[in-house]
């Protein structure tokens, strides 16, 4: 994690990272202040605060209640020597938790991750850098040996060199690529977490069978998500990215609609307007693009080669979006090896879906076949030896598809967890559902998969396969586990070099009677791709197009931004189109905008019922506005401070809608209750002095929201990584 500091007045400092600011101070007899806590005291606090945490995490899984429990830390020192302290962890339990949960408990502060990092020993590394902001080197751990070269199947290069390039890539690019986390809870199963530590929104997970092999899958998805605008999705660009040259890529083109808002010209081609639009209820407008919110550029689409006669073919990028997520997207040494990948992670959610659909009852893995990848049996074996049973099976249905299918049970809650891969190499893709199934993932992480059930509809339900394309924590049918199954067990194999391989899994699609395009994307210096198989590799259904489409944004985005601006007609014309949009009062406002807020703020925070009720206040509608409030009193996902701001405002709407009550008789003791400030922005609300209580004041320039603020710069490390390369290939031309 990347921390900056500032040299505030005095002794002063603070420190900055992700979205929070922490102040220290040193005491008057120092020098300083006193006005916050040293350093050191921080230090101090920390380990006991995350020995705490693990207390309290192990009680909430086993709905032991926290209330008489204490906790105390005392710091011994050595006369003799003071940075050699001893740390006394004391914690206080109540007579009636039980022996074995008392043992548990003392076992769960040993696992406190700063006390784990004290004894280690962390080493410290200095140096001086010509600009903190421009610093792009890796924060990584592993450091390949230089002259080792380790193969593994599927990858064309050694995993030495394949790091050494991704990191390069990443580096010109200005991302400076951090390790959040590493998880190694099983043998040969290891994970990471990697993000920009610019942007923490930009991140990615890895997974192998080693530290290299995972942090390869970690980068390499990285590279991926940034070539494809992954990252990005969904999100404001700002004003001069929306105005600039390209929004997306160079090449990509813009349609004006047809007249009566008709599809242009030249947009897909009939096989998919077929599937995108069978009633041609599709209108120009449900395509305009979300990023940019150009609508007056009309339609931005992207060029994706049709592999079937290599005609180019333009997809709209709100159409990409809204229905395809991150499926087909891949990078790799070369082409063939990133579109081998992408087409694999295809087959996998097709297949994985239809079985789940479908209710589909696999054939298990013959022990004697297991026994061929011994480092794949011992993590079985590892997860096996936690208590939890572990089934192995053959996704391919008969042969037909390289997936395989790893399950995991979890006893203690009576939960289950459909892990699948897909790979043409058999070993790649069980080995890839295993590594898959604990990525990122604790024991502890284990507790929340949900238990299968019979209930078909609940399965089958739509919804249901986002939950699995999400993080596989979806419904499996108690079918999935019947001894009769389906289809006999097939040692299937469609490995060969890249090329073949790319070839075979081309060739299964054809014979399914899909067509395939194929965007490559090489800005970077990376080969990369994302590949799109209609009626096919979509997460979301092709109606989301016409009644879900994020583009929905650019009705509220601007208004909403600019809402402390607003007049009374434009409150009243923005919350009538938000009633008359039948969204979700619980929709976040930053989801519907494309906006990422700081989590800590009320804009963070900021659901549609909230908004509306606050324009209710704004307009004076004061039922309407207690309506919500009783609403958002019901939904308890908020923060302490902002749910008593709403028990305030509730008890003032109360008074001021009752015409025997005067808010004079009762404003002294509900100060005592709620505190000045919090009912002077009560009472505020309804007289008007005080508008939007909480919403700090920004617009389409996006002030003050430095979390969006840091993804655009983020984008525009590659918007312009992009501009250069396009400039100098019209320079070479020329």
């Amino acid at each position: 994690m990347e921390i900056k500091v500032n040299f505030l007045e005095n002794l002063r400092l603070e420190a900055k990272f992700d979205d929070f600011t922490v102040t220290t101070d040193q005491p008057i007899r120092y020098k300083g202040d006193g006005s916050a806590p040293s350093p050191f005291d921080y230090f101090l606090a920390s380990s006991a605060l995350c020995a705490a945490y693990f207390v309290r995490v192990y009680c909430l899984a086993r709905d032991i209640p926290t209330d008489g429990i204490r906790l105390a830390q005392n710091n011994i020192v050595d006369p003799e020597n003071r940075y050699n302290q001893t740390f006394k962890i004391q914690v206080e339990l109540p007579e009636h938790i039980s022996d074995k949960d008392r043992e548990g408990i003392l076992r769960s502060i040993d696992r406190c991750t700063v006390k784990k990092v004290v004894q280690q020993g962390p080493e410290f590394a200095i140096e001086t850098v010509e600009n903190l902001d421009e610093d792009a080197s890796a924060m990584l751990t592993v450091n390949p040996d230089s002259d080792a070269h380790t193969y593994i199947l599927g990858k064309d290069l050694p995993l030495e060199e394949t790091i050494a390039n991704m990191t390069g890539i990443l580096a010109e690019l200005g991302m400076k690529i951090e390790v959040a986390s590493w998880r190694n809870i099983v043998p040969n199963v290891w994970s990471l977490h990697i993000r920009d530590a610019a942007s923490p929104m930009c991140f990615t997970n890895g997974k192998g069978a080693t530290k290299e092999s995972a942090l390869c899958s970690a980068l390499g998805e990285f590279i991926e998500r940034a070539s494809c605008n992954f990252f990005y999705n969904d999100h404001y660009f700002g004003e001069e990215i929306a105005n600039s040259d390209f929004v997306h890529y160079p090449n990509e083109k813009w349609f004006k609609p047809g007249p009566d808002d008709t599809l242009p010209e030249g947009l897909l081609d009939e096989y998919c307007l077929e599937i995108y639009d069978p009633e041609q209820e599709l209108r120009a407008s449900h395509l305009i693009d979300t990023n940019s919110g150009a609508i007056e550029r009309g339609i931005c689409a992207i060029p994706y080669v049709r592999q079937s006669d290599q005609e180019v073919v333009y997809f709209p990028s709100n159409l990409i979006e809204n229905l395809f997520v991150s499926n087909g997207m891949s990078a790799g040494n070369n082409l063939y090896e990133a579109q081998v990948q992408g087409l694999s992670e295809i087959f996998e959610r097709a297949v994985k879906k239809q079985i789940i659909e479908q209710e589909i009852v696999l054939p298990d893995v013959p022990t004697h076949v297991l026994e061929k990848y011994p480092g794949i049996l011992a993590g079985i074996k590892g997860l096996e030896e936690q208590g939890f049973p572990v089934v192995v099976k053959d996704a391919s249905l008969g042969g037909q598809y390289p997936v395989m299918c790893v399950t995991l049970m979890n006893p203690r809650t009576g939960g289950v967890f459909a892990s699948f891969g897909a790979h043409p190499s058999f070993e790649v893709a069980l080995e890839r559902s295993l590594t898959e199934l604990l990525q990122g993932r604790s024991f502890e992480g284990l507790n929340d998969v949900p238990p299968p059930t019979f209930n078909s509809l609940a399965v089958t339900e739509p919804n249901n396969f986002v939950e699995h394309f999400i993080d596989s924590t979806g419904l499996i049918s108690w079918r999935f586990f019947s001894a009769k199954h389906d289809y006999a067990f097939c040692e299937w194999d469609f490995s060969g070099t890249n090329e073949e391989e790319n070839a075979r899994l081309m060739a299964i699609l054809e014979d399914l009677g899909k067509e395939v395009y194929i965007a490559a994307f090489d800005d970077f210096g990376a080969s990369a791709c994302r590949i799109l198989v209609p009626d096919y590799s979509e997460i979301y259904p092709v109606e989301d197009l016409i009644w879900d489409n994020t583009n929905k944004a650019l009705l509220f985005r601007s208004d909403i931004l600019n809402i402390h601006s607003l007049d009374e007609d434009a409150l009243a014309d923005l919350v009538e189109r938000l009633e008359e949009s039948e969204l979700d009062n619980y929709t976040e406002v930053g989801t519907l905008i494309g906006i990422e807020f700081d989590d800590n703020t009320v804009w963070g925070q900021l659901v549609v019922g909230e908004l509306k009720a606050l324009i209710y206040l704004a307009l004076a509608h004061y039922e309407e506005a207690r309506d919500l409030v009783l609403e958002l009193l019901n939904y308890n996902d908020n923060t302490v401070e902002r749910v008593l701001f709403f028990q305030a405002l509730n008890a003032v709407l109360d008074i001021a809608l009752d015409e025997e009550l005067e808010l004079e008789d009762y404003l002294p003791n509900m100060t005592r209750m709620f505190g000045t400030e919090r009912m002077e922005a009560a009472v505020g609300s309804l007289t008007g002095d005080v508008k939007f209580y909480g919403l700090s004041e920004t617009s389409m320039k996006l002030e003050g929201l430095d979390r969006h603020l840091r993804l655009i710069e983020s984008y525009k490390k590659l918007h312009a990584a992009r501009a250069a390369k396009a400039s100098n290939g019209l320079n070479n031309a020329g």
